[in-house]
């Protein structure tokens, strides 16, 4: 039998690394920020919280908050939806200010914003009854309407660059672009699940190094 102290060591630090591990091989995983106010997944959210590709956020008035994945930070303003999906970020309704260096973009419906280089852009977009406002403060983004937004937007280039300082409004008639996985199949690849599943994994192994002289069940061979 493994002596208590080291044996609990052991299997606190392979829960917490293995774990880690995982979530080190997605680099679309970001840190959600907020204090109250603010629903992840449906549900709300604590003061700060992982977040993964297909995570909804929701604040509610007079709450904001913030997400910060590697290169990039963006701000959620007051009732806003959006779902987080790595680089991209798809907006229901409200406004998300964008600071990032490495080419984040966000989608409105049939309007896509996005950085034109790699270099650090700032801009915020805005979704209000149908109407995408961008507005640029630094670096230049590229405006691109398609689908139905490009149809019935007579007169409308479907391509606009911004520059700092400029800002620009597309109706938006596509309406949200949210895709959510279902199935289970999708369930057991995602990221948490992998994660979850790791967790697991280090505690059944924990078992086998503390327990490996006894075995598990009272009776003995």
């Amino acid at each position: 039998m493994c002596l208590p102290d080291w044996g609990h060591f052991v299997c606190r630090l392979m829960i917490l690394i293995l774990p880690a591990s995982l979530a080190a091989q997605d680099p679309t995983r970001g840190l959600l920020h907020s204090e109250g106010g603010t629903w992840l997944n449906e549900a709300p959210a604590p003061n700060v919280a992982a977040i993964f590709p297909d995570s909804l956020v929701q604040t509610q008035a007079g709450h904001v908050a913030r997400i910060e994945v590697e290169g990039s930070s963006v701000l959620i303003l007051p009732e806003t939806m959006m779902q987080f999906q790595g680089l991209t970020l798809a907006v229901d309704h409200g406004t998300v200010q964008v600071d990032t260096a490495r080419e984040m973009e966000v989608i409105v419906g049939c309007v896509t914003i996005s950085p034109v280089n790699s270099d650090r852009t700032a801009y915020d977009v805005a979704d209000a009854h149908g109407i995408v406002t961008v507005s640029v403060s630094k670096n230049d983004v590229k405006l691109h309407s398609h689908g139905g937004t490009l149809q019935k937007s007579k007169g409308v280039p479907a391509d606009a660059i911004l520059h700092p300082g400029e800002h620009a409004s597309r109706a938006d008639l596509c309406g949200s672009r949210f895709e959510k996985e279902s199935g289970i199949g999708g369930a057991l690849n995602s990221l948490p699940a992998q994660i979850l599943g790791g967790a697991a994994v280090a505690a059944i192994i924990c078992l086998g190094v503390c327990h490996g002289d006894d075995p598990i069940s009272p009776a003995k061979p």
